[in-house]
């Protein structure tokens, strides 16, 4: 139920807690999506819900939803001017050698009829850039926080991959795979004139836990 993965809520925003597995827009598979859902979110509102950004299938934590057009108009504009403050947690399938850093790493989409489409670092391609800390080092893993300041399609875990040359483990794109891809985004702040922020804080998905890393 969507209803208790509900990290914020007032009459402009609601930030949801979004399972890994769900995709936000319905997916070629047909299998179900937060499209498919948005209608147990009203609170008593007629209009749906409508999501600001996007989250991947399998990344799980913070999504913001605009609950007017307005509103959505606006949180867009804030994500495009940078004003967002996005922090994820990431197990990495090593260690990084250094403990913090920053990825400035453009990406740029390709597509082969063998891999299908994915995202690539490429002098040619759109601006990315992406704060980074370790926060715990475990048999021979790390779990990292990336501050990502730009907004890209897969935009961490191709820097990741690329960046500090060490995929998320689980991923099935950029990495070895595996039974779960372990990203999370666990806080999201929008700032809003006149009004207090819009914040929401995930907790740390059991999948984390199971590998051995608290909430850092």
């Amino acid at each position: 139920m969507l209803q208790d993965r509900v990290l914020f809520i007032d009459g402009e925003a609601i930030v949801i807690d979004k399972p890994a597995g769900l995709p936000v827009d319905r997916p070629r598979d047909r299998a179900r999506s937060l499209e498919d859902m948005l209608g147990e979110l009203t609170f008593g509102f007629k209009r749906l819900p409508l999501p600001v950004h996007r989250l991947d299938r399998d990344t799980s934590g913070c999504l913001l939803l605009a609950r007017n057009p307005k509103a959505h108009a606006r949180f867009q504009q804030a994500f495009e001017a940078g004003a967002v403050t996005k922090r994820y947690l990431a197990v990495l399938e090593r260690e990084p050698e250094a403990d913090s850093g920053t990825i400035d790493l453009p990406l740029i989409k390709t597509s082969t009829e063998a891999e299908g489409w994915r995202m690539r670092g490429d002098p040619s391609g759109k601006r990315a850039v992406t704060r980074w800390k370790v926060l715990q080092r475990k048999n021979g893993r790390a779990l990292v926080a990336f501050f990502p300041e730009t907004g890209r399609t897969h935009q961490i875990r191709v820097h990741a991959a690329d960046g500090l040359g060490i995929p998320i483990m689980g991923d099935p794109v950029y990495g070895s795979g595996g039974p779960a891809m372990m990203l999370h985004a666990v806080e999201l702040t929008v700032p809003r004139d006149g009004k207090p922020d819009v914040h929401g804080h995930a907790p740390l998905p059991v999948r984390f836990h199971n590998n051995g890393f608290g909430d850092g």
